[in-house]
């Protein structure tokens, strides 16, 4: 029998899920604080509405999807895992490295999946990237920058930086290995105290470099990531046509009597399988559950997010050290 999932919270990245869980036939039930809006999902998608103060004594649930504000997502974790339901909760994981340690640990210990929703791990454009990079058809990695612009998304308790950047850092992540030995942040903030405008500057113990940029008041749409080996760059452009989200540079540089020189090498487009990457993380979560596998996107990667997020967010002016 396939697994049983509900989804806690049917606003917007929540209604993804039940359209989504639903397509895969692991649609159990919907759960909201507005009781109208999860019995609406409840009759559109043929499942059972249920009380958030029941649904994780419900036995016929075996997992939840948290699609929360990120204050409650620890808290929620802690619950479900304790009541033995499996979870995949929403990015950021929490708003603190303690919540989110003390979720992870409750999930070990109780051992039970925890699935952090960093989708874009699940994008074929990106697997397809990875693999690039296993070959060793890029060289050695030596510098990534990634820009996620766009207007709107504004939100109360998390700026541009925790809203948007989780994504990128978890790209990051998975192709150096390893967490950065130094944060820098820069920020601003135009509408309130919350930052508008963010920039990440990474170094790894490698020699990699990063540096991302995330704004939420910017006049066009743009998410990209591009990685620079000593070989050749890809670039991986999110908003582009699937036959293009996916682009190698092959390049030479050397000295020529003291000088540098260069041949620019012109962007061969790697093809792609299409594919919905929530569709493939919901699977993945499935699989995990009914085969007790690891997740892609752990817990433990999610703290390492977040105390990544704490080093470099700017208040005020001040920046936080790591």
């Amino acid at each position: 029998m396939s697994a049983r999932i509900a989804v806690l919270g049917c606003g917007y990245w929540g209604g993804n899920h039940i359209r989504t869980l639903s397509s895969l036939g692991a649609l159990s039930a919907v759960s909201d604080r507005n009781p109208e809006r999860a019995e609406a999902f409840a009759r559109d998608f043929g499942c059972r509405a249920v009380s958030p103060k029941n649904l994780f004594d419900d036995s016929g649930i075996d997992a939840v999807v948290l699609a929360l504000p990120p204050q409650f997502h620890a808290d929620a974790i802690v619950e479900a895992v304790a009541a033995g339901k499996h979870v995949l909760v929403e990015k950021p994981i929490a708003l603190t490295v303690d919540d989110a340690e003390r979720a992870v640990d409750t999930a070990r210990s109780a051992n039970r999946v925890l699935l952090v929703g960093h989708v874009l791990r699940y994008h074929p454009a990106f697997e397809r990237l990875q693999g690039l990079i296993a070959d060793g058809e890029l060289g050695d990695v030596g510098y990534m920058h990634s820009h996620r612009l766009g207007l709107g998304r504004f939100h109360t308790d998390s700026d541009a930086l925790w809203d948007l950047a989780p994504h990128d850092l978890s790209m990051m992540l998975a192709i150096t290995g390893a967490s950065p030995v130094e944060v820098r942040g820069e920020g601003a903030a135009l509408l309130d105290e919350l930052s508008d405008f963010a920039h990440l500057h990474l170094r790894f113990a490698g020699g990699t470099r990063a540096h991302l940029f995330a704004s939420r008041l910017n006049p066009y749409r743009e998410r990209r990531l591009t990685v620079v080996g000593s070989r050749a760059m890809a670039g991986f452009n999110d908003v582009g046509d699937w036959d293009r989200k996916l682009a190698v540079y092959r390049h030479a540089v050397w000295k020529d009597d003291g000088r540098w020189a260069f041949t620019e090498g012109k962007a061969t487009f790697v093809p792609v399988a299409e594919g919905m990457p929530l569709t493939r993380e919901c699977q993945h979560f499935i699989d995990c559950i009914e085969g007790r596998a690891t997740p892609r996107t752990t817990g433990e990667e999610a703290v390492d997010i977040l105390r990544i997020l704490t080093a470099g967010t700017v208040l005020h002016g001040e920046r936080t050290k790591r």
